[in-house]
């Protein structure tokens, strides 16, 4: 952890509050650049940076070990860029009409399913996926977000939409 002293993190551990801002404070760039990575938005990224710090900030007392800070940090990140996905999943799913607690449960598992798939991608297919086809971008905008060429990223996106399908039926991918 090159931008926080094992010292300053047993402070804030400690309570104090100087040290617990500090921290914070130096982890923001840190974490922000994690979720940057994770989450499938820029907005979805300041999101689940905030709420880690927010974590960090009221429960750092309870860190057993000061060199598990990084560690610790970046699996809120990922466990709050994770929520937010299944989250705009099952916004997006038309909830339609269940007409029973077990039709009800049935779409819940399928969503979960779907989440899953997506989480199984690797990064930038995963992010070109969301960005596209549960955010709804255009692909230019797409593209740009995400540094690639409009070819590159429809490349991505083909290849998303196919592991996708391909893990929702149980066969492998290409």
């Amino acid at each position: 952890m090159g931008w926080v002293s094992e010292q300053l993190v047993e402070a804030a551990q400690g309570g104090d509050l100087e040290s617990i801002t500090a921290v914070v404070h130096g982890a923001h760039p840190h974490v922000r650049r994690f979720a940057d990575h994770l989450c499938a938005s820029p907005q979805d990224a300041e999101d689940a940076a905030q709420e880690a710090l927010l974590v960090l900030y009221r429960k750092i007392g309870t860190l057993r070990a000061s060199a598990a800070l990084a560690s610790w940090m970046f699996r809120i990140v990922r466990h709050e860029c994770l929520r937010r996905a299944r989250r705009l999943l099952e916004d997006a799913a038309d909830p339609g009409f269940a007409a029973s607690a077990e039709d009800e449960v049935l779409r819940r598992l399928e969503a979960e399913r779907v989440a899953e798939a997506i989480r199984a991608l690797p990064d930038v297919q995963r992010r070109v996926l969301v960005m596209r086809d549960v955010l709804g971008q255009p692909g230019r905008t797409v593209a740009a977000t995400l540094g690639l060429s409009t070819a590159a990223m429809k490349s991505h996106l083909h290849r998303a939409r196919t592991a996708v399908r391909a893990r929702l039926h149980g066969s492998p991918t290409l």
